[in-house]
């Protein structure tokens, strides 16, 4: 049983079945299922944006993953999403891993939380970064392309 009340979910940058964010995402709908989701959100905004790219429903998926391991559940994702090349999913897994806030609402919500957990790394633009550094990861040093 995944207990997200005791440890973390995968990072977004691990890759499972070719797309980043899977294992964490699956992670959080096991979670979601037996009621140890904890303080995170399924589905969040990260989690919709693959699940739009691959055309499943959060609760489709959340119904997909039970009783299934990893590899079970990436077969069942592949086949029933949306097919997509392997050039698409590259481009698809890097604009997910730069991705930052998009509205200056948001950078102010991303620059509490960033300075909250670490006020000298400045230079975490992304949410998969915010996400490795909240969560205890190493994230090594970026090149700032504007400082906010």
């Amino acid at each position: 049983m995944i207990d997200l009340r005791v440890r973390y979910p995968r990072s977004v940058r691990e890759k499972l079945g070719g797309y980043v964010h899977l294992g964490r995402m699956i992670d959080k709908a096991k979670a979601a299922n037996a009621g140890t989701l904890g303080e995170y959100i399924y589905p969040c905004p990260l989690d919709k944006r693959l699940l739009d790219f691959v055309e499943i429903s959060a609760e489709e998926f959340q119904g997909g993953v039970k009783g299934r391991n990893d590899r079970e559940i990436v077969e069942w994702f592949t086949t029933r999403g949306k097919p997509h090349t392997d050039k698409e999913v590259q481009a698809w897994n890097q604009t997910m891993l730069t991705r930052g806030p998009d509205t200056e609402e948001k950078w102010e919500y991303f620059k509490t939380l960033r300075d909250a957990i670490d006020p000298t790394r400045t230079d975490i633009e992304s949410w998969a970064d915010l996400l490795d550094l909240e969560e205890g990861r190493t994230v090594p040093a970026r090149n700032q392309s504007a400082v906010r």
